[in-house]
Order: structure tokens, then sequence, then C-alpha cells
């Protein structure tokens, strides 16, 4: 049996949204949800309404203002071409990869955040700890998921691992073939309701997908027995329906993934080491040698890990160096394309 077409409220609509479009527009344009990015294109789906459109906006004010999966837009009724993306209430962004001048959008309006790891060679604490951050700045709810638990002894380890992350942080433990082991995630898909997925290449994200929509449409890889690796499967940014009227975005597989414009993310992640940097005694504290620090007594005390100040200390630096970059691209002035 066919599901009926999505309305609004069915594809995320909320009042956020609504309260940003005037009467004017409201008469003269129709609100759509993007659903899928491929180059120069995207496809939409409104009140009614599904079909592939430019993804040009016809004025944009910012390297952000181009629309990415997720993202509300506002559309000409005729011709359904882009006027306006409207303020998105969450926006998952980085530099791109090989250029931190660059910016790429990489998912809009997400309400949970999949973590997906598998219990191998993948599982990988400081790159969990960066999705963390990129969690924590935007203000989305993280979930660790991990997978392909039926090929480890020591899942018990893994689940210590993965919950000493952050206090309170919520993980799940799935067969993500096995459809009532996925089915906790399920639960948390509920109607509007949009879950986005990030994790490395082979860590059964499509696979998950697959099992959550019961369908097996989703191309697969196999995964590398020498290091756990896979080839990225995804090759575009989607959202899929699922039976509980929920959406699930899968992203393309992640190798290179840095962070930028990530200080509140940082400091919520690692709040243990940005509580103690306010006790020590100077304020430009380096945290190394200097008399009081607060660092440095917590080393000593055993209450703080060297690994993890290290690690605290290598996404805070290129944190800085990214959002400074970024800063000085937005800063030069616009490239117009008129000859002088």
């Amino acid at each position: 049996m066919t599901a009926p077409d999505p309305t609004l409220a069915d594809l995320g609509w909320k009042p956020f949204f609504s309260t940003q479009v005037s009467a004017e527009e409201e008469r003269q344009l129709l609100p759509v949800r993007v659903m899928a990015v491929y180059r120069g294109m995207v496809a939409i789906a409104g009140d009614g309404l599904e079909r592939l459109v430019s993804s040009r906006i016809s004025d944009p004010r910012s390297e952000e203002d181009r629309p990415t999966v997720g993202d509300w837009l506002l559309v000409e009724r005729e011709r359904c071409d882009p006027v306006r993306i409207l303020d998105r209430a969450s926006l998952f962004k980085r530099p791109a990869p090989g250029d931190d001048r660059r910016l790429q959008l990489i998912a809009a309006n997400v309400d949970t955040l999949f973590i997906v790891t598998s219990c191998n060679q993948d599982f990988n604490v400081p790159r969990l700890e960066r999705y963390l951050v990129l969690a924590r700045e935007v203000d989305v709810t993280p979930v660790i998921v991990l997978t392909k638990i039926d090929l480890t002894d020591t899942l018990d380890t893994f689940l210590e691992t993965a919950r000493a992350l952050q206090p309170g942080l919520q993980v799940e433990a799935v067969n993500a073939r096995d459809p009532e082991s996925v089915a906790k995630l399920a639960a948390r898909c509920g109607p509007g309701e949009t879950v986005a997925l990030l994790g490395s290449s082979g860590v059964g994200k499509s696979t998950l997908v697959n099992t959550l929509r019961g369908s097996d449409s989703i191309a697969t890889q196999a995964v590398r027995e020498n290091d756990g690796k896979g080839r990225h499967t995804t090759t575009v940014r989607e959202m899929h329906r699922l039976d509980r009227g929920g959406w699930l975005m899968d992203t393309p597989g992640m190798r290179e993934f840095k962070i930028a414009d990530a200080a509140t993310g940082l400091a919520e992640v690692f709040d243990d080491i940005a509580a103690l940097t306010l006790e020590c005694r100077f304020t430009n504290c380096t945290h190394d040698a200097e008399p009081g620090c607060a660092i440095q007594a917590a080393m000593a005390q055993g209450s703080l890990e060297l690994a993890r100040l290290e690690r605290w200390r290598k996404l805070s630096a290129e944190d800085v160096v990214n959002t400074d970059a970024m800063a000085e691209r937005r800063a030069r002035p616009r490239k117009t394309g008129k000859r002088k």
C-alpha cells in the first residue's frame, strides 16, 4: 500500500518556520522542503507537490544562502523557482575538505543526530568527540549508535567507552540488519521529526536506513577485513520517509571532518576542562607550567587524563585556525563578475 502524499506538518513544518512567512509571501509563494541535493538541483516536496528544481536562490545574501537537505524554501507558485531560504532551526556545516576557506553545508533543521560507529576498528573516540562537538554547537540531541554488535565479544567495553564521552549521553547498540533491534531507534523518528545520520564509511549507515525503512533500495558495500574500512555508498544527501512518519537523513561518509565556529560545542563536550580553565590563577594560562594552573593540578591528582587534555587542545586549536580562515574569506569583497 502506497503512503499518502505528506502534508506540510508531515514534512516537519512548525511554528518556527510559519512565523517567518509574511501575509504577502503566503499569497504569492509556496513553502517546500529540500528532500535531496544534487549538483545544481534540489528535490523539493510540499503540500501535494514533488519535483526537481534549480538550487539557485534569486537573491543570495551570504555563502550560507544556498539550499541543503532539510531546508525550508519559499518558491514561486508556477515555476517553483526558489526565492528564499527560511531561517534554520539548526544547520550542520564544516570547512570544505581541501579548502578551509570554503563552507560546506551538510544538513538543516535536524531534531536528532544519530552518530553511527561500529564495534570494530572504526570505533574512534577522537572522531566521536568531533561529531559530539558538532551536535552540541547547533543544539541538536546526539545519540551514539553502535552497529555490528553481532561481530564483537566485548560489547560492554564499547558501551562503557561511548557513555563516558559525556555525562547523560544517549547510547544505543543495534544490529543494523535486525528490525527488532533497530526498533528502539525507530521510536525516535515520530511524525514530522527529522533524524540525521553521521559516521564514516562502512559503519552500516545505509544498512541501518534500509532496515528503518523496511526496504533494501539503498546500495551497500562490503567492508575490508584488514582495517574495517568501507567505501562510500551514499553519494547524495537525502531524506527518507519512515513508517512512523518521521524522516531520516543519510549523508555521505565523512573521513575528513574539520570543525569551525564551534566554541560552544567544545565547551559542552569538554565541560570538565572548560570549568577547570576558569579556576586557573591567570586568565591567559597556557596550562603548561604556570603557577596556579587548575589543569595541571587536576592532572597531578589523576582526575584529568592527558589523552583527553590533548584531544581538547587539538580540537580547540583546529577550531581557531578554521574559524579565522573562514572569517578571512567572508571579509573578502564579493566578485561580481563584471568587467571594469
